[in-house]
């Protein structure tokens, strides 16, 4: 028969942890992150300073499932500490293109000579600056931060034209600290 396992994760001093009913809560300062994790097999504990995921059956998809679940609570500690940064790079070679943030939308102007412009969703929780030709997404939820990243680039998809003449558009260049 196989035998469980369980990985601890230890929290850091700073951060608070709540575990109950599948939904792991962290909090630092004014910041909080929540997250729902449904995997069957596995269950949260918290025992002191550490949160224990622990599988009774000792399976390899458990194993794998506890390695998913551990990398997701480790970027929920990185972000209440650190925080996460994307960098995006606004080319435009054909024609000048304007990038604005308004309340918690992203605009871009003149994309392509199009008279009406383009528009990305900015999540909640997260903060976009716009500094010469670089846009910089950041916020402490890493999830949220990305997709937003994803949103900017995906508002200047460029369709109909060969993308190897015209490469205008918003690009990320690095993703939570690392150069791509």
């Amino acid at each position: 028969m196989k035998k469980g396992f369980e990985e601890k994760i230890e929290i850091p001093e700073g951060i608070s942890a709540e575990v109950g009913n599948r939904i792991i809560r962290m909090k630092a300062d004014e910041k909080e992150i929540s997250k729902r994790i449904i995997v069957p097999g596995l269950n949260f504990k918290k025992e002191e300073n550490n949160i224990v995921i622990e599988s009774k059956r000792g399976t390899k998809r458990d194993k794998t499932m506890v390695g998913t679940v551990k990398a997701h609570i480790k970027n929920m500690i990185t972000g209440l500490k650190d925080g996460f940064e994307y960098k995006l790079k606004i080319c435009s070679s054909h024609f000048p293109m304007s990038v604005n943030v308004e309340n918690n939308l992203v605009t871009i102007k003149n994309f392509l000579g199009e008279k009406i412009p383009r528009k990305a969703k900015i999540l909640e929780g997260v903060n976009v600056s716009v500094s010469g030709d670089e846009i910089i997404v950041n916020g402490h939820n890493i999830e949220d931060v990305g997709q937003t990243a994803a949103n900017i680039e995906q508002a200047c998809r460029i369709n109909k034209r060969d993308r190897r003449r015209f490469q205008d558009g918003c690009y990320i260049t690095s993703k939570a600290g690392k150069e791509i």
